[in-house]
């Protein structure tokens, strides 16, 4: 079987096309899109394919039907008119300095001006870009086409730092809020980003914008599909699992595990992989974290350490509908910008009370995430001595007495204000510990008399454990005893072990450990 050419890290619809490149034909959605609604607004994760998305329509607005050739709109577009497009690049650029982001809307205006013309009495940005788009106009006879990548991306660098925060909103407020006077001179206009800021002027000046991102209609805009991995990718998956010595379905069925799952739809009738992983795992014929280790944004991160979720309940967080898709600087609830980032999607949709469920898409992003905060719990000086390994062998072997001595080693080297800061408490700390062991795990388990702190099963054992603070091991294994925690996997035929453990108040130890048979 013939290897083909990835677009790994390429964004350009003509290069990939010219060089015959791997392009899932996502055509039919772009005709819907340019033929409905003539303001949009489309939310993706990082890495998830807008750019290539803008690059498409670019090629599609300029009349490049060569381009298109064997895809789907070729058999529905009839005319292939060209139009004036403006194409504003947000990507690729620290936001951090002051000035940064004027400039690159100067340079943007200049480049638009060389070929539309200037007008000198035209000095503020909005001023500007409102005289480019009429000129355009005039000068085609045809109306505009804007799109914009990452519209909102100065704004989201800048998290935890409100003064060039503010200045960033107010710097895009000015320039967006030319379009609305330049309505007329426009054909169709598509904003992407990672998610939808409250009191932008883009969104309040185009009050009739469409917000694309939760329609059933688009759900699969980015991002592929079952049905695509089956049509485009076979091949490529066979191969893969040639090299990896395994078969067809077990190759399918990991690829699965790692990288599909995302949800961007009520209706759940769409699940997609992350393209950026999947590619480059199918090129470089090996599994591993891709998306995740181009970095974890940092403003993610100063989200999470400012607003301290509950680690446990990540996982299954619920959130309103109108929440979900709109957030402010200001907001104390992270889940919206952790959900639009691509670290939680949709697992569920509950249309009486419009509120969704959320859920870690795969395992990939799961165990990123679970790594990240537990250097938020743990202090980043002190990951590098969490190694699971000796955990997992500890758990595996029944060695309770190992598993414990190194916790309490972990935790003895957590600094002082790292402990205070998160108040962390010892159950967030497990549960952390076991969900990157990969063991089934279950955090607080509910059974006909009460709740277990913690569940884990491994093919040995059934660890049921209770924690206490300021307490003592003995009171929570009489816990466990008079509630008779043991008694739903009495059946099982693994060997059952009851853990009962005190921490201290201020977390620097375990002051108890109490392991019997169930």
């Amino acid at each position: 079987m013939e290897e083909r050419k990835f677009p790994i890290g390429i964004q350009t619809f003509e290069e990939i096309r010219r060089e015959r490149m791997v392009y899932v034909d996502k055509t039919a959605h772009i005709f819907r899109l340019v033929h409905g609604t003539k303001y949009n607004f489309l939310s993706r994760p990082r890495r998830f394919g807008k750019s290539l998305l803008i690059s498409t329509l670019e090629s599609y607005f300029a009349g490049r039907k060569d381009l298109f050739e064997g895809l789907a709109i070729a058999d529905l577009e009839k005319e292939w008119k060209s139009y004036p497009v403006l194409h504003l690049d947000l990507t690729g650029v620290n936001y951090h300095e002051p000035g940064v982001l004027e400039n690159l809307l100067h340079v943007a205006l200049c480049d638009w001006e060389a070929v539309y013309g200037k007008n000198d009495e035209e000095k503020a940005l909005g001023i500007r870009f409102m005289g480019v788009i009429r000129r355009a106009f005039e000068q085609n006879g045809t109306p505009v086409v804007l799109l914009v990548d990452e519209y909102e991306k100065p704004i989201l660098d800048t998290i935890g730092d409100e003064a060039l925060q503010e200045k960033h909103q107010q710097t895009l407020n000015g320039f967006y809020g030319g379009i609305k006077k330049a309505d007329r001179y426009l054909k169709f206009v598509l904003l992407t980003g990672v998610t939808k800021i409250g009191k932008m002027s883009v969104f309040s000046a185009l009050n009739n914008i469409t917000d694309i991102s939760l329609m059933e209609e688009y759900a699969d805009i980015c991002g592929m599909t079952e049905a695509e991995i089956a049509r485009d990718f076979h091949d490529d998956i066979q191969i893969m699992a040639d090299v990896q010595h395994k078969s067809y379905d077990e190759m399918h069925a990991e690829l699965k595990r790692e990288y599909n799952g995302y949800h961007f739809c009520e209706e759940m009738t769409h699940s997609v992989y992350n393209p950026y992983s999947l590619l480059n795992a199918l090129a470089r014929k090996k599994i591993s974290d891709y998306w995740f280790e181009t970095g974890t944004p940092t403003f993610l991160m100063n989200l999470l350490k400012k607003y301290r979720p509950d680690v446990r309940k990540l996982a299954g967080s619920m959130i309103q509908r109108d929440a979900l898709m709109l957030i402010n600087s200001f907001t104390a609830n992270p889940l919206p910008i952790i959900y639009q980032s691509g670290y939680l999607t949709i697992s569920a949709y509950d249309e009486e009370f419009s509120e969704f469920t959320l859920d870690f898409p795969n395992v990939e992003v799961k165990e990123g995430v679970l790594k990240g905060l537990t250097a938020l719990v743990m202090g980043d000086e002190h990951t590098s001595e969490f190694e699971v390994s000796h955990f997992v062998r500890a758990v595996r072997r029944g060695d309770t007495d190992a598993f414990f001595e190194r916790i309490d080693t972990l935790l003895s080297n957590v600094p002082y204000e790292v402990k205070l800061d998160y108040e962390v408490h010892f159950q967030n700390f497990v549960y952390l510990l076991f969900s990157l062991m990969g063991f089934y795990t279950n955090v607080e388990y509910h059974t006909a008399k009460g709740r277990v702190d913690l569940i884990v099963k491994t093919d040995k054992y059934i660890y049921i454990m209770e924690f206490k603070r300021d307490s003592s091991a003995q009171a929570a294994m009489q816990q466990i005893k008079d509630k008779d925690y043991a008694k739903p996997f009495k059946l099982d035929g693994r060997k059952i072990v009851l853990v009962g453990a005190n921490f201290a108040s201020d977390m620097s130890a375990l002051d108890g450990v109490q392991v019997e048979d169930g």
